[in-house]
């Protein structure tokens, strides 16, 4: 069972960590999205549990940084430079596989933790 922690309200230029536990599977993939009242949940990024081969979205590149901690079973999403327009709901995911930016793909799911970025 995953669990998302972490989000909050933060201004915009600020960092934040969310963590996902509960999961941590030889052969998965863990990732991160996020979702927005009226607007479909979208791919935020991944990582292969094994390796720690990471993807990211192009309006995340450069400013977050996923990562895993295998003895804690805990994947991570460093927020750094965040803004106004990363206020989402965040989720974290798990699947076998690959990597894919495609929401129906994945079939794992946690709760999600809301982050608030004010300008």
């Amino acid at each position: 069972q995953l669990q998302a922690s972490g989000g909050g309200l933060v201004q915009a230029g600020d960092s934040l960590s969310l963590s996902c536990t509960g999961f941590g599977r030889t052969n998965y993939v863990m990732g991160w999205f996020r979702q927005t009242p009226g607007k479909q949940r979208e791919f935020v990024s991944g990582i292969t549990w094994n390796w720690g081969t990471t993807v990211y979205a192009d309006s995340v590149k450069g400013r977050f940084t996923i990562s895993r901690d295998k003895a804690k079973r805990t994947v991570y999403l460093q927020m750094n430079k965040v803004k106004a327009e990363d206020t989402a709901v965040y989720y974290c995911a798990a699947r076998v596989g690959d990597i894919t930016t495609k929401t129906s793909e994945w079939y794992f799911w946690g709760q999600g933790t809301l982050v608030t970025v004010s300008s």
